[in-house]
């Protein structure tokens, strides 16, 4: 049996890791500067989240959530008390594609609507607003429980407005940074326009914060920046450090019942003691003040380069543009410079998202490569 070949692979195949490096079958060290999607949040094989989750397995292992279980609960308490939504309710799941999926469902029931708002360039999973596999990758097409889809120009202000106002919108969907549409920030004013449009209207206001939460843009979700808070958050990707887990948290004024939401693996033992160990590095290492510092820095380098013609994001959520396309330039800084980095829908942007404990020495080294790939 083969593998169902749907992604374009390079040639390397990475065998061991540490940190910020990655080692193919002859022991080359690689830069990692792209994590995965940023699923590597606090670097590759740390000791405190290696000791976590082999310490529960000793324990329970992969036991599902059918029972209660105390590490669930201490999630839950930790990722409060780090994100500042305290009172809130927390869904685990396993994948961002899961965690929008049980957002929709929870918005829906809240208000029995079916129709839900996004965005072009955004991307939210393999789920009823999936990136289509077409030459256009920003169609959205519905697939799930009846939902329709109203897609808007990112930061469209009078198109939403007039929409929401119909009354009739179950749920706007955003992410606090685009990801894969090139790394595109919703303009804070334009956020809590979202937020007012939604209060008058029992509109749900989801933050999609699967790649651009847990730390990565200097705070804990980047909305926060915004100093806006929506109904329903999801994440993934950092929060397991590459093991699969996800969440929805869930603000208080929603009723929780039974058969509501439902997940076969969601909040297993070892996906919990994953996010725990993933929040405890975060904390005891400060590393979402780190990716403030080392993301200014960053950008601070990147400015000198000529050949860059817009400099975006927050934090180590950084997309760099150029005026061509830039798939040949990443395969030079990954073949003769020994470094990953991240494509996006708009081909002319390289998406960097490395581990949240880099530091001057990787951006250094980064700044190098790159100055000699185009030069």
């Amino acid at each position: 049996m083969k593998l169902f070949n749907v992604y374009p692979l390079f040639d390397v195949e990475p065998v061991e890791a540490d940190g910020c490096l990655l080692y193919d079958q002859q022991h080359t060290a690689y830069l990692d500067f792209y994590g995965g999607h940023a699923v590597i949040s606090i670097g590759h094989a740390h000791p405190h989240y290696i000791k976590r989750i082999t310490d529960q397995l000793g324990k329970l292992g992969f036991y599902s959530n059918s029972v209660p279980i105390r590490i669930q609960k201490d999630l839950a308490h930790k990722l409060g008390e780090m994100c500042g939504y305290y009172n809130w309710n927390l869904f685990l799941v396993n994948s961002g594609a899961e965690a929008n999926e049980n957002a929709f469902k929870v918005a829906s029931a809240n208000n029995g609507r079916k129709k839900i708002i996004a965005f072009e360039g955004a991307f939210h999973g393999r789920t009823s607003l999936a990136v289509a596999a077409t030459d256009n990758p920003n169609i959205l097409f519905p697939v799930n429980e009846g939902a329709e889809v109203i897609r808007f120009a990112f930061g469209d202000f009078d198109g939403v407005e007039a929409e929401i106002k119909k009354g009739d919108t179950c749920c706007v969907i955003l992410e606090g940074i685009q990801g894969v549409g090139g790394i595109k920030e919703p303009a804070q004013d334009f956020l809590r326009h979202v937020r007012s449009l939604c209060d008058e209207t029992d509109t749900v206001m989801i933050m999609d914060e699967v790649q651009s939460g847990y730390g990565r843009t200097g705070r804990f979700f980047a909305h926060q920046h915004a100093f806006v808070q929506p109904d329903i958050i999801t994440m993934a990707k950092g929060m397991g450090n590459g093991f699969p887990v996800g969440g929805v948290l869930i603000h208080p004024k929603f009723e929780a019942r039974y058969g509501l939401l439902g997940t076969t693996f969601g909040g297993n033992h070892l996906a919990c003691a994953a996010a725990l160990g993933v929040l405890e590095v975060i904390e005891n290492e400060k590393l979402i003040q780190n990716a403030k510092e080392i993301g200014n820095y960053l950008a601070g380098e990147l400015s000198g380069i000529p050949q860059i013609k817009e400099i975006r994001g927050r934090g180590l959520m950084i997309g760099i543009e150029f005026d061509f396309e830039v798939a040949d330039l990443r395969k030079k800084l990954l073949y003769e410079q020994k470094i990953f980095t991240g494509s996006s829908s708009n081909k002319n942007t390289i998406r960097l998202l490395p581990p949240l404990n880099i530091g001057k020495k990787e951006v250094d080294q980064f700044i190098t490569a790159l100055k000699e790939v185009l030069s």
